[in-house]
């Protein structure tokens, strides 16, 4: 296997967690029926059921820098994996509410470390003019997690009959997802660890040995010298380095990325993508189909964007997707303000899903896993996927209040989020312009020197 294939087939399996992010994220909307119905749970426990694993998302988040600095990327890796198996389990066979919750939350901490340590793992170990692609599979990886599990669910749901999918049906589709899990576990043995990690922690032997199976002698040896020189110009204690006002800036980047990512409305749309079209007048069976296809669009788009992002570069990208979802969101709100709503929304929602996944959705990814320098990169990546899982839960706990509230009802006729988020998506160009990098190409080294460092 020569070194192309190897980084190929390293970036691959570490891109399994962000299937299993997808699976896991995706895997309860063709279980919440009939769970709500086998547990007799009320509205509110019902909404519990699905926010309970953001909970888990966060506190996964929070202790992402301190597993991955401890004890390698490759050994948290391991540990998700872990966490994943034990929620498939736990899912499947609650004996009670409470378990179940508790296990989903298991499920969300498994998640929420992986959508730190697997985009930044797959940096670590990809070379500059691939790296952008690399790390887009780990989107990419996240969006065929979402529409398998669709497809799992839909299958088991035809196993039986109503009864069958009341007692038992539910508990395959959790239970389903020890299989993805169980091979990702395989697949992070068959990986090393992150050679900048080695280098961080002294284990110089080890690392120049990753960096040689990965590279020509020639460039590992370059690869080496500007790792090495990049740790030693900075102090070790990652949270006295943000005290220093270069790495603030960078940190505020990231948590904008991060915000504006979600701010943009996309899980709003995908997790309510069924009430929005039963709202505009679809029948429940309409509104499935019409909520698929919109998956079908965000992975065409997304594949497009990994590769074009090494090619075209990560702000261009960024551009046109927020010029195009601008227009898209917008569109939504006249549409539905004028009670224009006929045929004319889906097309632009799916302009809206495939701006996103060739902009927003892969290239926030990669643009998070490199834009950190060395020495605060677990712990800054770690801070910026915490907000944005707080982002995620706000978005996805306020957004049925935007379109319920009466007032907003009555002055904007139900179309009020959808001209806020695209509002937000104007913002968001400013935003590229005034702060945003342009980082094609460069290796991580070579990204510092665009903050000054």
């Amino acid at each position: 296997m020569n070194n192309s294939k190897k980084i190929t087939f390293i970036a691959l399996s570490a891109a399994l967690g962000g299937l299993l992010f997808g699976y896991d994220t995706a895997v309860i909307s063709g279980a919440i029926g009939n769970l709500t119905e086998f547990f007799h749970l009320s509205p509110v426990e019902t909404g519990w059921a699905i926010s309970s694993a953001l909970v888990g998302c966060l506190i996964g988040a929070f202790f992402s820098d301190f597993l991955s600095d401890k004890f390698g990327r490759k050994v948290t890796m391991v540990i998700t994996a872990i966490l994943f198996i034990l929620n498939s389990i736990g899912t499947a066979f609650p004996t009670s509410f409470t378990m179940f919750v508790l296990f989903r939350i298991v499920g969300g901490i498994g998640v929420g470390i992986a959508s730190m340590v697997v985009p930044m793992y797959i940096a670590e170990i990809a070379p500059p003019k691939r790296r952008g692609a690399l790390v887009g599979n780990y989107q990419l990886a996240i969006v065929i997690g979402i529409v398998v599990v669709y497809f799992v669910n839909y299958f088991i749901a035809l196993q039986g009959d109503a009864i069958w999918n009341l007692n038992i049906g539910w508990r395959w589709m959790f239970g389903s997802e020890i299989i993805p899990s169980l091979l990702f576990l395989i697949f992070i043995f068959l990986i090393p660890e992150s050679p900048r990690w080695l280098f961080q922690k002294g284990a110089t032997n080890k690392a120049i040995a990753v960096l040689q199976q990965l590279n020509t002698k020639e460039e590992a040896a370059q690869v080496q010298s500007e790792i090495q020189s990049s740790l030693h110009q900075v102090d070790k204690n990652q949270w006295k380095n943000l005290s220093n006002p270069i790495y603030k800036k960078v940190l505020f980047v990231g948590i904008g990325l991060s915000v504006l990512q979600q701010l943009t409305g996309i899980n709003a749309i995908l997790y309510y993508a069924p009430e929005i079209f039963k709202s505009l007048g679809s029948s429940t069976d309409v509104s499935l189909l019409e909520t698929s296809i919109l998956g079908v669009v965000n992975l065409i788009f997304t594949l497009l964007a990994i590769r074009l992002v090494d090619k075209m570069g990560r702000k261009p990208l960024l551009y046109i997707g927020s010029i195009a979802m601008t227009i898209a969101l917008a569109s939504v709100g006249l549409f539905i303000y004028y009670n224009a709503v006929g045929n004319w929304v889906l097309p632009f929602l799916l302009l809206f899903m495939g701006a996103f996944s060739i902009s927003w959705g892969p290239i926030v990814w990669v643009l998070l896993s490199e834009i950190f320098p060395n020495k605060i990169r677990s712990l800054a990546l770690a801070i910026s996927v915490f907000i944005q899982w707080v982002a995620n839960f706000v978005v996805t706990q306020v957004f049925p209040s935007l379109v319920e509230n009466q007032w907003l009802k009555d002055h904007f006729n139900g179309a009020f989020p959808f001209y806020l988020f695209s509002i937000i998506c104007l913002f968001s160009i400013y935003f590229i312009y005034k702060y945003i990098p342009e980082t094609k190409n460069k290796s991580l080294e070579e990204i510092n020197e665009l903050w000054k460092i």
